[in-house]
C-alpha cells in the first residue's frame, strides 16, 4: 500500500509540474502574438503613407496574410517580430510614417532608390536595435534628426543623394559602432563636426556636398580604421592637417575645395597604404613631397589645378602600381634641362595607363626613355610646357596609346614615320609647335584616328594622299602652315564623319573640291565647319557645297574665287556663318539675300568694298546705308552676337527692322526759322510745363489728404511695408543702370533696402491688362503663402500711385546674385560664365523640385505658364530658384507662355494644365544639354529642338551636345581616365539627360513624363556621376 501511495504522490507532483510549465510557456506565446499584432498595426499606417506602388509590392500588405509573409518584410525566427524592411528600388513615393518607430525589433531598413519625400521622422531614434539604415536616392528634405544618435547599434547610415538640409549633427559622434557614414549629394551646410573624430570604428566617410565650409578637423586624424574619405566638392579651406595614424586609409578625395598651404612632407609615411589621392582643384602650394614615393600601393595620384612648384621627385618610379599620374595645371618645373628627368624613372611603372603633365613650366627635351613606358599607356598629355627638341622616335612603341597631346610647346623638326605604329590612336594633337617637313604618309595607318590637329606649325608640301585611309576622321585641322599644292579630290570621298575641316592660312592652289556628295551624310544633325580662307584657290564655288545640309560655317574669304554665288546656298537649313569676302565674286545677290537669316549673316561679314557690289546688280527694293554695330544691336536681329565691327557701306534688306533708308532732300528755302523765333518757342514751352507741374502736384496733395491713393502693402501680420517712395529710392529712381531684366510681366530692377541693408529685386508690373489691378492683392496674398527652397521668395509688394498719378504695382523678391540660367547658357561676352554638366544637372533637379511643389505640394495647384531659362535664377551657391510663378493669373489675356517654350496644346485650346509646364521644362533640359535655344534659326520647316534631339538619339549622335560640355570631357580627360569606363558613363549621362528632356516635351500632353518620375531619373543620374 505504501508503494501505491508513493506512486500516486509522484504522479500528482508530475501533473503539477507539467501544468506549471504549460502555464509559463503560454504567456510568452500570447505576448509574442500581441507583439506581432503591434508590428502589423505599425506597418499598415506605414503602407498608407506610401504611393506609386507600380510593382504591386504593397498588395500583399493586408490582413489576409501574416505580416511576416508580406513582401519586403522579414521577421525573426524565434520571436516572429519584424526585423527587416527592404523596399529598395520600388519607385515608391509618399512619406515615411513616424509609426516606423514602433517597429522596435528592426535591425535593417532600406528605402533607397525611391521617390520618397518629406523629412526623416524623429521616431527613427526609437529603433535601438537598428544596424543598417539606407534612405539614399530619394527626395527627402529637412534635417537629420538628432534622435538618430540614440540608435547606438547603427553600423551604416546611407542618406546620399537627397535634399537634406541643415548641419551634420554633432551627436553623430556618439555612435560608437558606426562603420560607414554616407551623406554625399545633399544640401548640408556649415562644417564637418569635430565630433566625427570620436567614431573610432568608422571606415567610410562620404561628405561631398558643395556647401560644407570651414577647415578639416584635426580630430579626423584619430580615425585609425578609416579606409575611404570623400570630402571633395565642398568649400573647405585651410591647410591639410597633420595626421600621424592613418595607416588604414586607402582613398583620400579632397578635390575641388579651397584648401591651401603645403602637403605634409611626411605624407608618404602617414598614409602608407593609400591607393588613390585626389586633391586637384584646390589652392595647394609648395613642392610635391619626396615621401610620396614610399606609398608603394599608390595607383592614382591626381593633384591638378593647384599651385605646386619645384621639381617632380625623380623617385616616382618607385610607385610600381601607379596607373595614373596627373599633375597638370600647376607651376612645376624650374626652366632647367633636368625638369623632365623624372620621366625616365616612370619606365619602372609597368602598369601606367595615363600620364598628364600639361600646363606647367617644364623645360627640356623629352627623354628617349619614353619608348620604355608601360605598353598599357593610353593617354599622354604634355602640352603647354617649354619642351624643346623632337618627338622621340621611340614613341611608336606605345602601341596602346589612344590620345597624344603635345600642343603649345617648342617641339621642332619632322615627325618620325614611327608615328604610324600607333594604330589605336584616336586623338593626335600637335598644334602650335615648330614642327616642319612633310606630313608623314604613315599617318594613314592610324585608321581609328578621329581628331588630327597639326595647326600652327611649319609643315610644307602637299597633303599626303594616304590620309584618305583615316576614314573615321571627324576633325582635321591643318591650318596656318606652309602646305601647298591642290587638295586631293579623293579625300572628300571618304570622310563621311567629318564635322570640322580647317585648311586656312596655307598656300593651297587649284580649284575647290567639286565632288562633295559623299560628305552630305556627315552627321546630319550636327554643324559642319569648313574653313578654307587665306589660300590661293581659284575658279568658282562648286554647286556641290549646296549638298552639305549640315553646313553651319563656311569661310572661303581671301582667295581668288570668281563667278557667281550658288543661289542654292540659301537653302542650307543650318547655315549661320558665311564669309566669301575678298574674292572676285560678282553678279546679282538679290536671290541669295532674300532670306532674312542669311542676310543677317551677310551683314556680319560683307562690306560693299570687299564684294565689289555694284548698284546695278542690286534689286530695287534694297538700299545702301551706313550702319554701325550699335544700330544692329538696337535692331531686332537675333544674330547680333556674330557681328564684327565694320565701317564700310553694307547691304541692307527691307526685312531687317532697321531704320528705313531715307534719301536726303535739299532744304527748302524760306522754311528756316529765325533764332529769335526758336528762343521764344522754347521759353513758352518751359513756362507752360512749369505751370502744368505745379497744378498736378497740388492735385496730388489734395488727393493724398483725402486718402484716395495712400500706398499700401498687401501683406499684414508684421510683414515688411514699402511705399512707392522707398522703392523709388532703393532703385535710384528705377535707373536703367539698375535694370536687370524685362519680360511680359514688367521690368525688374535691383535695389537695396537701406534700412535693412538687404539687396532685393523689384518687379514693376506692366498694368496694360485691367484685370490685373482688380486681382492683384488677392493673388499676391496667395503667392506669399507659397514657400519652397527652389522658388524665388516674395518678400512683399506695393500697390500705390507714382508721382505722375499713374497706378503703380510692384512685387519685391529676394535678389539672386548669379543672375538667370539664360545668361549662363547664352551670354557670349563673358566666357568665364560657364556651367559644367554637374551644375546643369543640379539646376535641372532644382527646377523639377519647384515644379513638383507647385503641382503637388502647395495645397492649390499652381501652373506657371511661362517656364523658360530667364525665369530660373541662381543664388550665391548656384541653387536654382524659379521666378514668376503664379503671375499668369494676374495677366489672363492671350496665349500664355513664351515662343519656343509654350506647349503646343495652348495654341489650340487656350486652357492651361500642369502638363504644359512639363513641356516647357523638357524644352529647357534640351536647351541646357545642346546649348541651343528652341527659337534658334536652325529650327524651322518642321524641325524643332525636340525633334532635333529625338532624331539624334535614334541615330546615336553625340554631336548634338553643347560643345562646351564636350570640351569639358576633353579638358578633364586626365581625371576621367583615372577610372575605367568613366568617360563612357558621362556620355551615357548626357544621353539620359536628353532622353528626359525629349520625354517631357512630347507633343501629346498625356504622353509626357511625370515630373516626379523625371526627378527620380535625374537623381539616379546624379548618383551615377557621384559613383564615377
Amino acid at each position: 500500500m505504501e508503494i501505491f501511495s508513493l506512486i500516486n504522490q509522484w504522479i500528482n507532483l508530475l501533473f503539477i509540474i507539467i501544468f506549471t510549465l504549460l502555464s509559463i510557456s503560454s504567456k510568452p506565446a500570447t505576448l509574442a502574438l500581441r507583439s506581432n499584432e503591434n508590428d502589423m498595426l505599425a506597418l499598415l499606417p506605414l503602407k498608407d503613407q506610401l504611393v506609386g506602388d507600380s510593382h504591386g509590392v504593397l498588395t500583399s500588405w493586408n490582413a489576409s496574410f501574416h505580416c511576416c509573409q508580406w513582401q519586403g518584410v522579414q521577421c525573426g525566427r524565434r520571436h516572429r517580430r519584424v526585423v527587416s524592411l527592404n523596399m529598395s528600388g520600388l519607385s515608391l513615393a509618399g512619406f515615411i510614417s513616424p509609426v516606423i518607430g514602433n517597429l522596435t525589433f528592426l535591425r535593417e531598413v532600406d528605402f533607397s532608390y525611391n521617390k520618397l519625400q518629406g523629412s526623416i521622422p524623429r521616431e527613427v531614434g526609437h529603433l535601438r536595435r537598428l544596424v543598417y539604415l539606407s534612405l539614399e536616392y530619394n527626395h527627402l528634405n529637412g534635417e537629420i534628426p538628432q534622435e538618430l544618435s540614440n540608435c547606438s547599434n547603427l553600423q551604416e547610415i546611407a542618406f546620399n543623394a537627397n535634399n537634406i538640409t541643415g548641419e551634420i549633427p554633432v551627436s553623430l559622434g556618439d555612435m560608437k559602432n558606426l562603420i560607414e557614414l554616407h551623406l554625399a549629394g545633399n544640401l548640408l551646410i556649415r562644417g564637418i563636426p569635430a565630433s566625427l573624430g570620436n567614431i573610432s570604428t568608422l571606415k567610410v566617410l562620404s561628405l561631398e556636398q558643395k556647401k560644407l565650409k570651414g577647415t578639416i578637423p584635426s580630430s579626423l586624424g584619430k580615425l585609425s580604421n578609416l579606409e575611404h574619405m570623400y570630402i571633395g566638392t565642398n568649400k573647405l579651406s585651410g591647410s591639410v592637417p597633420p595626421v600621424h595614424n592613418f595607416s588604414s586609409l586607402l582613398v583620400l578625395d579632397a578635390a575641388d575645395n579651397q584648401l591651401s598651404g603645403n602637403l605634409p612632407p611626411e605624407i608618404g609615411c602617414t598614409f602608407p597604404n593609400l591607393e588613390a589621392i585626389f586633391i586637384g582643384l584646390n589652392q595647394l602650394t609648395g613642392e610635391i613631397p619626396r615621401s610620396i614615393s614610399n606609398i608603394s600601393s599608390l595607383e592614382l595620384f591626381e593633384i591638378s589645378l593647384n599651385g605646386f612648384t619645384g621639381s617632380v621627385p625623380e623617385n616616382m618610379g618607385n610607385l610600381r602600381n601607379l596607373l595614373d599620374l596627373t599633375i597638370s595645371g600647376n607651376y612645376l618645373g624650374s626652366g632647367k634641362p633636368e625638369d623632365l628627368s623624372f620621366l625616365s624613372s616612370l619606365s619602372n611603372c609597368s602598369r601606367l595607363q595615363s600620364l598628364a603633365i600639361n600646363y606647367n613650366h617644364f623645360y627640356g627635351v623629352i627623354p628617349d626613355s619614353i619608348a620604355n613606358f608601360s605598353i598599357w599607356l593610353e593617354h599622354l598629355w604634355m602640352g603647354d610646357n617649354q619642351i624643346i627638341g623632337r618627338i622621340p622616335q621611340g614613341i611608336g612603341n606605345l602601341i596602346n596609346l589612344d590620345l597624344m597631346e603635345m600642343e603649345g610647346t617648342f617641339i621642332a623638326g619632322e615627325i618620325y614615320i614611327s608615328i604610324g605604329n600607333l594604330q589605336n590612336l584616336e586623338g593626335l594633337y600637335l598644334g602650335f609647335n615648330h614642327l616642319s617637313g612633310k606630313i608623314p604618309s604613315s599617318i594613314g595607318n592610324l585608321s581609328r584616328l578621329s581628331d588630327l590637329d597639326l595647326s600652327n606649325n611649319k609643315f610644307a608640301g602637299a597633303i599626303p594622299l594616304a590620309l584618305k585611309q583615316c576614314t573615321n576622321l571627324q576633325k582635321l585641322d591643318l591650318s596656318t602652315n606652309n602646305l601647298n599644292g591642290s587638295i586631293p579630290y579623293q579625300l572628300f570621298g571618304v570622310f563621311e564623319r567629318l564635322i570640322y575641316l580647317n585648311l586656312s592660312h596655307n598656300s593651297f592652289t587649284g580649284s575647290l573640291p567639286s565632288d562633295m556628295r559623299n560628305m552630305k551624310n556627315l552627321v546630319e544633325f550636327y554643324n559642319l565647319q569648313l574653313f578654307m580662307q587665306k589660300n590661293s584657290f581659284h575658279g568658282t564655288i562648286p554647286q556641290s557645297f549646296a549638298s552639305l545640309r549640315s553646313l553651319e560655317n563656311l569661310d572661303l574669304s581671301n582667295n581668288n574665287l570668281s563667278g557667281t554665288i550658288p543661289p542654292e546656298l540659301q537653302k542650307l537649313p543650318f547655315l549661320v556663318r558665311l564669309n566669301l569676302s575678298f574674292n572676285q565674286l560678282e553678279d546679282t545677290y538679290s536671290a541669295l539675300l532674300s532670306d532674312l537669316r542669311l542676310l543677317s549673316l551677310l551683314l556680319a561679314w560683307f562690306s560693299a568694298k570687299a564684294l565689289n557690289l555694284r548698284k546695278k546688280s542690286v534689286a530695287s527694293d534694297f538700299c545702301f546705308k551706313k550702319v554701325t554695330q550699335q544700330n544692329l544691336v538696337q535692331s531686332s536681329m537675333n544674330k547680333a552676337k556674330y557681328l564684327q565691327p565694320f565701317s564700310e557701306l553694307v547691304f541692307i534688306g527691307p526685312q531687317m527692322s532697321l531704320p528705313k533708308c531715307f534719301s536726303e532732300k535739299p532744304k527748302e528755302k524760306g522754311k528756316v526759322l529765325s533764332t529769335k523765333t526758336i528762343i521764344a518757342i522754347i521759353i513758352s514751352i518751359l513756362l507752360g510745363s512749369i505751370l502744368v507741374v505745379l497744378l498736378f502736384y497740388h492735385s496730388l496733395r489734395h488727393k493724398a489728404r483725402r486718402g484716395t491713393f495712400m500706398p499700401s502693402s498687401l501683406f499684414d501680420n508684421g510683414c515688411l511695408r514699402l511705399s512707392y517712395k522707398e522703392l523709388l529710392e532703393c532703385t535710384h529712381g528705377f535707373a536703367s543702370s539698375n535694370l536687370i531684366g524685362t519680360g511680359s510681366f514688367g521690368f525688374v530692377y535691383k535695389g537695396v533696402l537701406y534700412q535693412h541693408e538687404k539687396p532685393v529685386a523689384v518687379k514693376v508690373l506692366n498694368l496694360r491688362n485691367h484685370r490685373a489691378a482688380r486681382s492683384f492683392i488677392a493673388e499676391c496674398k496667395a503667392l506669399r503663402k507659397i514657400r519652397h527652397r527652389n522658388l524665388v521668395k516674395i518678400i512683399t509688394s506695393c500697390s500705390s500711385i507714382d508721382y505722375q498719378g499713374i497706378e503703380f504695382k510692384a512685387l519685391v523678391f529676394e535678389f539672386m546674385p548669379n543672375g538667370s540660367l539664360e545668361s549662363w547658357l547664352h551670354e557670349q561676352h563673358d566666357q568665364s560664365r560657364y556651367l559644367n554638366f554637374a551644375q546643369r544637372l543640379d539646376i535641372a533637379i532644382d527646377m523639377a523640385n519647384a515644379i513638383d511643389y507647385l503641382q503637388h505640394g502647395c495645397g492649390t495647384m499652381v501652373v506657371h505658364c511661362d517656364l523658360k531659362p530667364s525665369n530660373v535664377l541662381l543664388d550665391d551657391d548656384m541653387v536654382a530658384h524659379v521666378a514668376d510663378f503664379g503671375l499668369a493669373k494676374l495677366f489672363s489675356s492671350g496665349i500664355k507662355g513664351t515662343t519656343g517654350y509654350v506647349a503646343p496644346e495652348y495654341g489650340m485650346s487656350g486652357s492651361v494644365s500642369p502638363e504644359g509646364d512639363i513641356y516647357s521644362y523638357g524644352i529647357m533640359l534640351l536647351e541646357m544639354i545642346t546649348g541651343r535655344r528652341p527659337t534658334c534659326d536652325l529650327f524651322h520647316h518642321g524641325l524643332s529642338l525636340h525633334n532635333f534631339c529625338k532624331i539624334a538619339l535614334q541615330e546615336g549622335l553625340k554631336e548634338i551636345f553643347d560643345v562646351r560640355l564636350v570640351e569639358e570631357i576633353g579638358v578633364n580627360r586626365k581625371r576621367i581616365r583615372n577610372k575605367p569606363n568613366m568617360e563612357a558613363e558621362i556620355w551615357e549621362c548626357f544621353v539620359s539627360f536628353t532622353k528626359i528632356g525629349v520625354s517631357c516635351s512630347t507633343e501629346v500632353a498625356t504622353d509626357r513624363l511625370r515630373i516626379r518620375d523625371a526627378i527620380i531619373e535625374l537623381h539616379a543620374m546624379k548618383a551615377r556621376l557621384l559613383r564615377t
